[in-house]
């Protein structure tokens, strides 16, 4: 694993780097496989860098988007995660739709469309079995509970080894969610990272030794790149 970490001084500054980065691995990605595959995080914090990407001049047709994780509401509710990307960035680009890979999230069962959304994401790059395809770039972000994705502390998603997608669970509510291997497979993870509110999770996460169920966040050590990108409020005392 190829990781590093950056601290800059403010919101604009990270949206701006991680918006540069992205740019980078899809130019390499387009040269190399004629395709680029993102997995995109939900939250306030990766609003501004979809806006962005919105207004850059890119082959929109070879460009891939799926979810790491959704909540478990239909893609017009306010708290959908595609229906913020769609408003911030897909609405205003010419995107084909067959492009844009969202979660099944209107079934009555969590758990039948996790399996949906697996075989989706496997049938697009011609997997079977446990192997784990590679994303180009798997965009996370991380709450103050050192979750990432919807891989909640203590909960039962976190055991889920040979699955690409599971069901999370917040506070008894169910979410559809990337399991770690599967994150893990990516070329490229970017954490985007913003807030004073991050410190204390972020400590844990980069301690030599502490409980992976704790802070799930440690779980993700990626085969490929592991970048954490974060403003300087997240990252001010970071050992690392």
């Amino acid at each position: 694993m190829n990781k590093t970490v950056e601290v800059l001084p403010d919101q604009p500054a990270l949206v701006a780097r991680a918006l540069e980065l992205i740019l980078s691995k899809l130019e390499t990605a387009i040269e190399e496989r004629g395709r680029f595959t993102i997995a995109l995080s939900g939250g306030s914090t990766p609003k501004p860098l979809y806006e962005a990407i919105a207004n850059q001049k890119l082959p929109w047709d070879k460009i891939h988007i799926f979810w790491g994780d959704e909540r478990y509401v239909p893609p017009t509710h306010p708290d959908s995660n595609e229906l913020m990307t769609r408003r911030a960035w897909l609405d205003h680009v010419d995107i084909p739709e067959a492009n844009i890979h969202a979660v099944p999230t209107l079934s009555a069962n969590p758990e039948l469309a996790a399996a949906k959304y697996e075989q989706e994401i496997k049938e697009f790059f011609h997997t079977s079995g446990v192997e784990f395809p590679a994303l180009d770039v798997v965009l996370l972000g991380m709450g103050d509970d050192a979750h990432t994705a919807s891989l909640f502390p203590h909960t039962e998603a976190l055991k889920v080894r040979d699955r690409l997608v599971t069901v999370g669970n917040k506070d008894g509510n169910p979410r559809i969610t990337f399991t770690y291997p599967f994150i893990n497979s990516g070329r490229s993870v970017i954490f985007v990272i913003a807030g004073a509110n991050k410190r204390p999770a972020l400590a844990q996460v980069f301690a030599p030794v502490a409980d992976d169920f704790t802070y799930p966040s440690r779980l993700i050590q990626p085969q490929g790149e592991l970048w954490w990108l974060l403003d300087a409020a997240a990252g001010l005392e970071l050992q690392y």
